[in-house]
C-alpha cells in the first residue's frame, strides 16, 4: 500500500466486511457462554444487564469507551424541553439489571456544559420492567431540542446493600455528631 489513502481504504472496507460478522457473531457466543455458565451453576442473569427494546426507535444503551462507567441512554422521540422547564423523554427500552444492583440515571456532562441540561433523579430497582424514561431540566433561556436517537443521559449500574432495619433508642456518637449543611466547611 503506497500512501495513506489506500490504507485508509483498506481499514474502511476490512471495517465493513468484519462488523457485519461480529453483529452476527456475537449474540450467538453470549448465548453458548450462559450456557456454559448454567451448567456449571452459575445463575446467568446475575451477569448480564438485559434490555428489552419496546419500539424501533429504541437505541440499546451503549458505552463511550471500554472504561466508561456509564451506558449512554438514547431519546426514542422528538421531545422539546422548554426554557427553563422540563421533559420526560422516553427511550423506549426495559431493562432487568443484576439482582444486588440498580440503575442510576446521570446527567452526560456534555449536555450539562454545552446546553445547561441535566438530568432529574433517576433509580431503577432491580425488579421494575418499565419503560425507562428519563426527565431532562433545561436551566438555559431557550428551548432544547432532543432529536431521535440522542443521547441524553447515562445509566450507571450500581451495587448496593440492603440491611434489616433496626430501631434503637440511641445511635452512636461520632466526633461529628448532628453537624451538616456545611458544617465540615464549604
Amino acid at each position: 500500500f503506497s500512501g495513506g489513502n489506500n490504507l485508509q481504504n483498506f481499514f474502511h472496507k476490512l471495517e465493513t466486511l468484519v462488523t457485519p460478522l461480529l453483529q452476527f457473531l456475537l449474540p450467538k457466543l453470549l448465548y453458548f457462554k450462559k450456557i456454559k455458565m448454567a451448567a456449571n451453576g452459575i445463575a446467568s442473569s446475575a451477569l448480564f444487564f438485559r434490555v428489552k427494546k419496546l419500539s424501533d426507535n429504541a437505541v440499546l444503551p451503549s458505552r463511550g469507551s471500554p472504561l466508561s462507567a456509564g451506558y449512554d441512554l438514547s431519546s426514542a422521540t422528538e421531545t422539546k424541553v422548554p426554557a427553563r422547564g422540563k421533559a420526560l423523554v422516553p427511550t423506549d427500552l426495559s431493562i432487568a439489571v443484576p439482582e444486588g444492583t440498580y440503575a442510576r440515571i446521570a446527567p452526560r456532562s456534555g449536555l450539562t456544559w454545552k446546553h445547561s441540561v441535566d438530568v432529574g433523579a433517576g433509580v431503577i430497582d432491580a425488579d421494575y420492567r418499565g419503560p425507562v424514561g428519563v426527565i431532562l431540566f433545561n436551566h438555559s433561556n431557550v428551548d432544547f431540542e432532543v432529536k431521535i436517537g440522542d443521547r441524553i443521559a447515562q445509566l450507571i449500574i450500581e451495587k448496593i446493600i440492603v440491611p434489616e432495619v433496626e430501631e434503637v433508642d440511641d445511635l452512636d456518637s461520632t466526633v461529628r455528631g448532628s453537624g451538616g449543611f456545611g458544617s465540615t466547611g464549604v
